[in-house]
């Protein structure tokens, strides 16, 4: 099924194709859910000659096998691309193509990436080899090394319009309760595909996150009851919310309420400290796993919040973190 809001995109990279200026080194950035891992394989696909020459990204995306394609991402058991994984792919990448077409290489997450991982990638990154293209993929490019920037082209892919993206889901399964589900990721249709299973969960976190914010319940109880899901689906719930209330609070009509809020209580709170508290929620993000405390992290996020989001704005210490204290 064709990706269709990457319609733009796709010709843009097939007139760049033709007129032979593709670029050597790309970044494909944008949100979780809006198609960059089909449309790495995309660029792959055509690139090497594999198969039909479709014209946009395909939903699902085909696995690919083949000689001149490289695929790097963290391990199984692991949360980041280690320095020998760059490294073995710098050196296959350097080796001729087996079918004389060119080579891709595609690293996801490239915010996986040790720091010396990146750093073995920077001279390729500048001067690939031959007809090699190489594709970084980043949900959350903030992590990146600004050398990996200033090596790259970045390519920024968006979400659709709402209607573009229930229209796209509703073709692919009709009669589900995509609207919600779409809203809840971000307008990111992908990602609706995942959160329309978990519309229950939602809610409960929805009521909960009203709860402590009006005193109603306490924080350390839901940081208890969050801390038995997954940490990254409960960071990027808490994130996009937030982002949510942002956006209510500045007269869009796009801000969405999760089931429950409480928006007499929320929208009372300062926008600047809604900032704040974002940024702290996207810092904890950008943390590997097992490198903080987990139901701290949780505590001190909410209480931040049954606060009033009054304290949440202190000066950071070097690291930017509130909630590291506690290493586990």
């Amino acid at each position: 099924m064709d990706i269709s809001w990457l319609k733009q995109f796709a010709q843009s990279w097939i007139d760049r194709a033709e007129h032979g200026r593709l670029p050597h080194a790309v970044l494909l950035a944008g949100p979780a859910g809006v198609g960059k891992r089909a449309a790495a394989g995309w660029i792959a696909e055509r690139h090497l000659k594999i198969g039909p020459q479709v014209e946009l990204p395909q939903f699902p995306p085909a696995t690919l096998q083949h000689a001149d394609l490289r695929w790097i991402s963290p391990a199984e058991d692991k949360q980041t691309i280690s320095i020998d994984q760059i490294r073995t792919l710098v050196s296959e990448i350097s080796l001729t193509s087996y079918e004389g077409v060119g080579k891709v290489a595609v690293v996801e997450p490239a915010n996986a990436m040790t720091v010396n991982a990146a750093n073995s990638l920077l001279k390729t990154l500048e001067e690939p080899p031959g007809n090699a293209i190489l594709i970084l993929i980043a949900d959350r490019v903030g992590s990146l090394p600004a050398t990996i920037f200033s090596r790259c082209q970045r390519i920024e892919l968006l979400a659709p319009s709402e209607a573009e993206g229930l229209a796209w889901l509703e073709s692919l399964r009709p009669g589900t309760q995509w609207a919600e589900a779409l809203k809840l990721a971000g307008y990111a249709p992908l990602a609706a595909l995942q959160a329309v299973e978990q519309l229950d969960t939602h809610a409960a976190l929805s009521r909960d996150f009203a709860a402590v914010a009006s005193a109603r319940e306490s924080a350390i109880d839901v940081a208890a009851r969050w801390n038995r899901l997954e940490i990254d689906f409960v960071l990027l719930w808490l994130a996009r919310q937030v982002q949510q209330l942002i956006i209510s609070q500045s007269g869009s009509p796009t801000g969405v309420f999760g089931p429950g809020m409480d928006k007499s209580v929320l929208t009372r709170m300062d926008t600047r400290n809604l900032f704040c508290y974002l940024d702290t929620v996207n810092r904890l993000r950008g943390q590997q796993s097992g490198s903080f405390n987990v139901q701290l992290a949780l505590e001190g996020l909410l209480l931040d919040l049954a606060d009033g989001l009054s304290n949440c704005c202190p000066s950071l210490p070097e690291d930017g973190m509130r909630f590291m204290r506690a290493k586990r």
